[in-house]
């Protein structure tokens, strides 16, 4: 084994990457499985707790607790507190069962064995080059990643990111006509419809799982001033007639954003504006790789962004960090928009622009 050319302790440095790599993959199902089965919501403020105490709390049985748990605290998330004993520090509830803090981050698990399950369809895409639309993760998915964006729709976008875009709340308070493309399941565009009663919002999505949640959200906030339409078939107007219109982390993921950001300068008034927010992310493969979670936004990116923007014969494909502020800048000016304004909302994933005629 010393002559066949390799370095032993680069060797055994490969390794542990790789499987280092495998125990993510594994400890994320289990953040999943501990989501789904209410066991962190469960532990939240209860002190240490044994397995049977979680069980009797969760209705689950004890020995299929006790052995999360055991991997739980192997992965640091759970604190161990000896003699059987376990416990969810406040930092760690707030992260995994706290979906009314901004800082949540357990929803991003909520999809993984829909995402997990492309991977038996991804090779296709990799031999044809026709990715794959956002509904192939079906209803979940479109339940996921309405609970990975919406406990910051729900704490930020009103209070603190609608009063920095200029004069955007004084229309909204007087009566504007606004749309949300790419709305998901439509959270954001409920939080400025309740907000401004006066101002009538309009929602453009073309996942139908998405366009189910947010009518079925829409009914139970008992808004009047919502309405949401299958983009594939009622696109945008096209006469000039809306004051504002965003788009949250959406633009990546079309088959065609040149287009789309075509349509909302020809929607938006001359004096409307648009407000984007995408992924952070650099112009080149070098500077994107000093961030230590490229990895993963690249992953996501060929099981979904990147998927999603192939998903039609010509597909443009920018993937989860191909929109970046250089491709925003030169995308918005060769639509027609003159002015661009970066704002910084302190959150590291999310670049934002405000972006006007």
């Amino acid at each position: 084994m010393a002559t066949d050319g390799l370095n032993p302790d680069r060797l055994k440095a490969a390794g542990q990457q790789i499987f280092g790599h495998l125990k993510g993959a594994l400890i994320s199902a289990m953040i999943h499985l501990g989501d789904a089965l209410g066991l962190y919501r469960a532990l939240r403020g209860a002190g240490p707790l044994n397995s049977q105490q979680l069980a009797d709390k969760t209705g689950l049985h004890e020995r299929w607790v006790r052995e999360w748990l055991h991997g739980q605290a192997a992965a640091s998330l759970i604190e161990y507190r000896g003699d059987g004993q376990f416990e969810l520090s406040a930092e760690m509830g707030v992260l995994l069962a706290d979906e009314s803090h901004p800082k949540f981050a357990a929803g991003i698990f909520s999809d993984l064995p829909q995402r997990m399950q492309l991977l038996e369809r991804l090779p296709e895409s990799f031999r044809t080059g026709l990715g794959l639309p956002y509904d192939a993760r079906g209803a979940q998915g479109a339940r996921g990643i309405e609970r990975v964006f919406g406990p910051w729709f729900r704490t930020a976008l009103v209070p603190t990111v609608l009063p920095a875009l200029d004069g955007v709340t004084d229309k909204l308070r007087a009566g504007a006509r606004a749309a949300d493309v790419g709305c998901g399941a439509g959270v954001a565009l409920l939080e400025m419809a309740k907000a401004y009663p006066r101002s009538e919002f309009h929602g453009y999505d073309i996942s139908q799982h998405a366009l189910a949640r947010a009518e079925d959200n829409r009914r139970a906030a008992g808004l009047g001033n919502a309405t949401f339409h299958n983009a594939k078939t009622d696109g945008l107007p096209t006469d000039a007639s809306l004051d504002f219109i965003t788009t949250f982390d959406c633009i990546h993921d079309m088959t065609d954003p040149a287009g789309m950001i075509r349509a909302i300068r020809a929607a938006l008034r001359p004096d409307g504006t648009w407000f984007i927010a995408d992924i952070n992310s650099a112009p080149t493969l070098e500077e994107n790789l000093k961030n230590p979670l490229t990895g993963m936004f690249y992953a996501f990116s060929v099981m979904g962004c990147m998927s999603s923007a192939m998903s039609e014969p010509g597909g443009a494909g920018l993937g989860t960090l191909g929109f970046n502020e250089q491709v925003a800048r030169t995308m918005a000016a060769e639509a027609g928009f003159g002015r661009f304004t970066r704002h910084d909302f302190e959150n590291p994933f999310n670049a934002y622009y405000e972006v006007r005629p």
